[in-house]
């Protein structure tokens, strides 16, 4: 049947209807309204309709024909299909959002009937007088979620499968030998001291030397003991093609021993505390390492999601900046192992020391003989390499790792803590400053002859174009007072703590008192309230809101080490006109020197900006600033510390090595003793230690 058919048939329905009157046509539209009572429900913004044919516009119909539409409906016989709408309709875009129910009491004119309509979310029904047959079912897809299931199905699933499984590895090694280990060699050195002391005061009878000798010899074979696995994995290291701090330290043992040898046929002490201090800090060296670990490890496990940290380059001013994203677990767990470049410079150092000691005890050899050129070897191998050179990246990222652990963050190995240093900019947002429903209205005070709920309304629309922290605070009070809602033109951001707009053709100003005094706007005697919002309604005060911001201990933590580095520079993008230079000085007690205050087009566009390809440098699982703020600023500390270390242990290991040429070169030996070599690893470890706790100052 075709719609000219339809039309004929409805007039003819008309027709007859007229015969029977009026009354019984009413009667039955009565009876459609008392069965669907929600068609009388106000109805919503009119539905676009497009026409079946795009180049034929039908004709309207009388106003009689479609006044009596709803009495032809409750005629039509059941087996009469509804034409399909779905071409009729605009499509809806899935990411505004929209109520759960939506009505279209106008259907008439898209159907010929006028019934009832309600749909809803998931599925929604046309009623139109049959319940099997005629009911047309529509669906709407429901808008993504920012993190869905799935997501967090799939990054469990790679966290099992990556830091859970490793950390459990680690956990299954434990660091119980190693503290072992470390308590033995702690109690060797002492030991060994000790009868150092008694050697050279004089206090060891003759009789007794070789007793003491052999002592030593055995204390430093327990030492050497407590750490095979490091000197196993240091010769292991050269079939890798690579030479390490470790592999310096087997090679040591073994001179160590020909020394030691030598020692018992010529009673002489060999250097056990001095040897058994390497090995020591070897041990806490792997010490560090693997609590670094395994720290780094609970931290991705037990995460629920994962934010990064990006470098983005030319970000404002040729600047670069630090931006957040999503985060992936591969940015992690490829690049967390990697060697880091202090080491390979302690490797490469250690390989250089190894030849200089082996030519100065060549020329000893030469000159010497065999005796003094083992004595030569092995007292320059332990003073070439200051103990504490072991610990001197590894104890720095430790200390890192446990603040960085409590905030939920860690670094993607060196390539994050090197992504970190130079000069930069760290944009904040308003959620950096204030949770988003942190807000809260302390009191309202009205002035003028303005009614309450014009000006909170006015408030609520101006604010709402403007967005930022006190949004959702305005939109409530607006709510809660049910205020009439208005939209706002011509919104002005003036940078100096307010903004300004039009609503309902009225010029509104809202912002600080200090804002609202410079605009012109005549304040009252004895308004002194600092934290509020003031609000000016043509040129006069109309209100004032109390405002009372959270100060979290996370974000003034947070904010104040940014602001106290020299190098960072925190840009504020925040839409709040209340976050202002001083605001941000009294509330949080930080320097607004090095702080950036774009002007507020320039804010939106730089907030728009991502980071294309960009390598991740930090994760972070937890919400906040102070997990970023202290990852950067931690990094930065540890790239220091580390440079400073090796700068001193390279200094005390040259030193070292000079000292022992010229002894070569002067035969003489009496210097080299046990105390004296172990003093001269115990003055630069004082100053290797201290530097591993520039971390802990962040």
């Amino acid at each position: 049947m075709n719609d000219k058919d339809l039309e004929l048939e409805d007039l003819n329905l008309e027709q007859i209807m007229k015969e029977f009157g009026d009354e019984e046509a009413n009667a039955q539209a009565d009876l459609l309204t008392e069965e669907n009572p929600e068609s009388k429900s106000e109805p919503l913004p009119e539905v676009e309709v497009i026409p079946e044919s795009a180049t034929e516009v039908p004709p309207e119909e009388p106003a009689q024909n479609q006044e009596s539409q709803p009495e032809e409906a409750s005629m039509e016989e059941p087996t009469r299909k509804l034409p399909d709408i779905s071409s009729w309709v605009t499509p809806v875009d899935e990411t505004e959002e929209f109520d759960d129910t939506v009505r279209l009491d106008d259907l008439s004119q898209i159907v010929g009937t006028a019934p009832s309509f309600q749909a809803k979310r998931e599925d929604a029904e046309v009623w139109t007088g049959e319940e099997d047959e005629d009911s047309v079912e529509i669906r709407f897809s429901a808008p993504i979620k920012f993190r869905p299931r799935q997501r967090l199905r799939e990054l469990k699933r790679e966290l099992i499968a990556g830091p859970e499984k490793r950390y459990y590895e680690l956990s299954e090694k434990g660091v119980g030998k190693l503290q072992l280990g470390m308590l033995v060699c702690l109690l060797v050195v002492l030991a060994a001291m000790g009868a150092g002391f008694l050697y050279s005061g004089g206090m060891i009878p003759e009789n007794r030397l070789r007793l003491m000798v052999f002592g030593q010899v055995l204390a430093m074979l327990i030492g050497a003991l407590m750490g095979c696995h490091q000197m196993i994995d240091g010769l292991a290291d050269l079939f890798r093609g690579r030479f390490s701090l470790n592999t310096l330290l087997a090679v040591t043992f073994l001179v160590s021993c020909a020394d030691a040898f030598l020692c018992l046929q010529e009673l002489r002490v060999p250097l056990c505390a001095a040897f058994t201090l390497e090995v020591l800090m070897a041990l806490w060296n792997t010490y560090h390492r693997r609590t670094t670990e395994m720290g780094q490890m609970d931290t991705m496990r037990k995460a629920i999601r994962l934010d990064s940290v990006v470098r983005a380059e030319d970000y404002l001013d040729g600047k670069p900046a630090y931006l957040r994203g999503e985060g992936q677990v591969a940015d992690f767990m490829d690049h967390y192992d990697e060697v880091p470049r202090p080491e390979r410079t302690q490797n490469i150092y250690a390989f250089i020391g190894l030849l200089l000691s082996a030519a100065i005890a060549a020329y000893a050899f030469v000159f010497h003989g065999l005796s003094m050129a083992v004595q030569i070897f092995s007292t320059s191998l332990l003073v070439a390499v200051p103990a504490t050179f072991f610990v001197t990246v590894t104890r720095p990222m430790a200390m890192l790792e446990r603040k960085l652990h409590r905030l939920g963050t860690v670094l993607c190995g060196w390539r994050g803590i090197s992504g970190f240093s130079g000069k930069a900019m760290f944009p904040l947002l308003d959620g950096d400053f204030f949770p988003a429903t942190g807000c809260k209205l302390n009191g309202v005070k009205f002035y003028g002859q303005r009614a309450p709920e014009v000006v909170i309304s006015y408030a609520a629309a101006l604010m709402k174009a403007n967005g930022g922290s006190l949004a959702a605070t305005f939109e409530e009070l607006v709510t809660s007072r049910n205020g009439i809602r208005h939209e706002a033109d011509n919104l002005q951001f003036y940078g100096n703590g307010g903004i300004g707009g039009e609503i309902c053709q009225e010029p509104v100003l809202m912002g600080s008192l200090d804002f609202l005094k410079e605009m012109g706007v005549e304040i009252p005697e004895g308004t002194m309230v600092k934290q509020a919002v003031y609000v000016s309604i043509d040129g006069e005060l109309s209100g004032l809101f109390a405002i009372s911001y959270p100060l979290m201990k996370f974000t003034a933590s947070g904010l104040a080490t940014l602001c106290g580095n020299r190098k960072l520079s925190p840009v504020i993008l925040a839409k709040d006109f209340m976050i202002t230079g001083p605001f941000l000085k009294e509330k949080f007690g930080v320097r607004t020197k090095r702080m950036i205050f774009p002007a507020r087009q320039l804010r939106e566009e730089l907030a728009a900006k991502q980071p294309e390809e960009a390598v991740a440098l930090a994760l972070t699982t937890q919400e906040g600033l102070a997990p970023v703020a202290y990852a950067i600023t931690g990094a930065r500390a540890v790239r220091t510390a580390c440079k400073l270390g090796l700068v001193i242990h390279l200094m005390g290991g040259i030193l070292g090595l000079l000292i022992m040429a010229a002894l070569a070169y002067l035969g003489n030996t009496e210097l080299l003793t046990p105390l004296n070599i172990l003093a001269y690893q115990l003055v630069w470890a004082v100053p290797g230690l201290l530097v591993t706790f520039w971390p802990k100052t962040i």
